[in-house]
């Protein structure tokens, strides 16, 4: 069964809510899915990641959540090679924070960019200002995305 593992960055648990939601979609699409909500390098890098899934929100000015911070650090001072790394990232955010909104989720699709990973579809960046609940978008975007990128395996 293909490993689909879900790196959580989260201030006040909304990425992990989101992350616990779409879960299910992606276990009835055929994967063995584990959420990490203190991800470390280790837990991409360590064991067999067929699809990642990066689910964060933004914190201060457009930076990482604290539990995201170790991730991000690790991947910038080692720069492993992500050439394997298959990933899809939805990015949270408060665009009445202008041009730092979702800025944690667009820093680190392009830190995962620049390793080599590549991205499957688009990202999707859910606004507090629009949205009450993340996961009204969230689940919508994981179908879609399952179905687009043919990620269906069972």
């Amino acid at each position: 069964m293909p490993i689909l593992k879900i790196f959580v960055g989260t201030v006040y648990g909304g990425a992990l809510d989101v992350a616990e939601q779409v879960k299910p979609l992606f276990e009835q699409a055929g994967y063995d899915v584990s959420i990490y909500d203190q991800p470390t390098l280790e837990d991409l890098l360590g064991s067999p990641t067929d699809l990642a899934l990066f689910c964060t929100s933004t914190t201060g000015s457009g930076d990482y959540p604290g539990s995201l911070v170790p991730f991000t650090r690790a991947l910038g001072e080692q720069s492993p090679s992500l050439a394997e790394v298959r990933y899809g990232l939805i990015a949270l955010g408060d665009s009445s924070y202008g041009d730092t909104f979702c800025g944690a989720g667009r820093a680190l699709d392009a830190l995962l960019e620049d390793l080599g990973a590549r991205r499957l579809g688009e990202r999707l960046e859910i606004d507090a200002m629009e949205t009450f609940m993340a996961d009204d978008e969230a689940l919508p975007w994981a179908e879609a995305w399952i179905a687009e990128e043919n990620l269906q395996v069972a």
